[in-house]
C-alpha cells in the first residue's frame, strides 16, 4: 500500500505540541525530506534561554527522529502492513550518534534529510541531517528506531 503524505502525517503518534513535523516533502524506499518551522510560541523556548531563546537539543533530535525514524518508518512498514496494522504500531527510539554544528531560533524553519541505512525486522537505521533553509547545517549524525506493538 502506498500511504500519501497526509496519511502518515495522520498516523503519527506526536500531536502538538510535542509534533514537530509539518510537512513531508519527499520519500521514497531511500530516504525521506521534511520541515517543521519553530514558532516563536513554542512552550520550551520561555526558559531556554530566557531573553536569548534557542531550540533545545533534545528537540532537534526529536524532530529528527519523529521525520526520520516514526514518519519514514511507517512508509517503509506500510509495504508489509495494511493501515489498520500500522496504527497499532509505535517506533520508539533506540540509539543515536549526531554532531550538532549550528542553533536554531524561533521562527527558522528546518528541513530533515534522512537516508536509509538499513531496513529489517521492523528496526531501522537512517542518516540524518538538519539544516536551516539557508542550507547551514545544524546537526548530522545517525538514528536508530524499531516498531513495537502498542498495546
Amino acid at each position: 500500500m502506498n500511504l500519501t503524505h497526509d496519511e502518515i502525517l495522520a498516523l503519527l503518534p506526536q500531536k502538538a505540541p510535542f509534533r514537530f513535523l509539518d510537512k513531508i516533502l519527499e520519500i521514497d524506499s531511500e530516504g525521506i525530506k521534511a520541515s517543521y518551522e519553530f514558532r516563536p510560541e513554542e512552550y520550551f523556548y520561555e526558559g531556554h534561554f530566557k531573553g536569548n531563546p534557542i531550540t533545545p537539543g533534545v528537540i532537534l533530535l526529536e524532530a529528527c527522529a519523529q521525520a526520520g525514524l516514526v514518519a519514514y518508518g511507517l512508509y517503509l512498514a506500510s509495504h508489509e502492513m495494511s493501515q489498520e496494522e500500522l496504527a497499532k504500531v509505535l517506533t520508539v527510539f533506540t540509539d543515536a550518534n549526531i554532531e550538532f554544528m549550528g542553533i536554531v531560533r524561533p521562527g527558522d524553519q528546518i528541513l530533515i534529510a534522512a537516508k536509509k541505512l538499513f531496513f529489517r525486522r521492523m528496526k531501522l537505521r537512517v542518516e540524518v541531517e538538519c539544516t536551516l533553509s539557508n542550507g547551514k547545517s545544524v546537526l548530522r549524525g545517525t538514528l536508530g528506531g524499531m516498531a513495537v506493538k502498542n498495546l
